[in-house]
């Protein structure tokens, strides 16, 4: 895949390109925008990530886009610009650490690396440079690509740490499978079998737009019986579960309300 001329198509990396070198800074476009393009998926959502101050990046971007509004999240480190359909995110590159009690974490300025590693699935971390003497070369030090060709949910680091510091990344990853049709890797699997209680710190509101985004999937089917196989059904959503099994009364039995038949693969 010729990442640097699928980059080309879109006139805005070669201005945020420009803008990076302009400024001295070591700039990637990142995330889920890499996912989709290797997906050959289209994303409207773009990530950036700059090794410096990303804020200082996007004020440059705007102008170079005809002085579009920038909006400014200083206590994130964030910024983002909207233009013509497209939501184009900044940010340094940084390095994350977390309190058991919450899952905001306490961020410092860091590497690539650093950044690539805080991520939550190896398919998420892949990075693609936008400078003009490295522009379209990937940064896939955590094996993304292998991770996409395999359909493989997998955390870049130790899964039961990354769950642990941020719980929400146990409904991601049923979303991810269920979103895409890909697996949850047998280890991360395991970790986020042994985490589920640290969804008690997550909000409802949050677990409701996970659930949301599973109904909303290709086979929503699959990702809730990764989440009851996973025992997280059990803990967000019991009502659900108390439809599982088949009630036979005077020898007449009911169907099973919980499984629902479908074309999709199951455990």
């Amino acid at each position: 895949m010729n990442l640097s001329k699928l980059l080309k198509q879109n006139k805005i990396f070669e201005i945020v390109g420009r803008c990076a070198d302009e400024l001295d800074l070591e700039t990637y476009v990142v995330g889920g925008y890499v996912r989709d393009l290797m997906l050959h998926k289209l994303s409207k959502d773009i990530d950036f990530v700059c090794v410096g101050n990303g804020m200082k990046l996007a004020g440059m971007v705007s102008s170079k886009l005809g002085g579009l509004k920038v909006s400014y999240f200083k206590n994130f480190g964030t910024a983002m610009i909207k233009a013509d359909g497209w939501e184009l995110e900044f940010v340094g590159a940084r390095k994350e650490s977390y309190r058991r009690e919450s899952r905001k974490p306490i961020v410092e300025n860091g590497t690539l690396q650093d950044d690539q590693s805080r991520r939550d699935f190896t398919i998420n971390t892949m990075a693609i440079a936008l400078n003009k003497s490295g522009f379209g070369t990937l940064v896939d030090p955590f094996e993304g690509t292998e991770d996409l060709r395999r359909k493989s949910i997998k955390t870049p680091l130790d899964p039961v740490i990354t769950f642990s510091d941020d719980p929400l990344r146990i409904m991601r990853a049923v979303r991810f499978a269920s979103q895409l049709g890909f697996d949850i890797e047998a280890h991360t699997f395991e970790a986020i079998t042994n985490t589920t209680e640290r969804l008690s710190i997550i909000s409802q509101e949050r677990i409701t737009d996970e659930l949301n985004k599973i109904i909303l999937s290709r086979t929503p089917s699959y990702g809730f019986k990764l989440l009851y196989h996973a025992g997280i059904l059990q803990q967000i959503f019991p009502e659900l579960v108390a439809l599982k099994g088949v009630e036979t009364i005077n020898n007449q039995s009911h169907k099973d309300n919980f499984y629902i038949p479908c074309r999709c693969s199951t455990m």
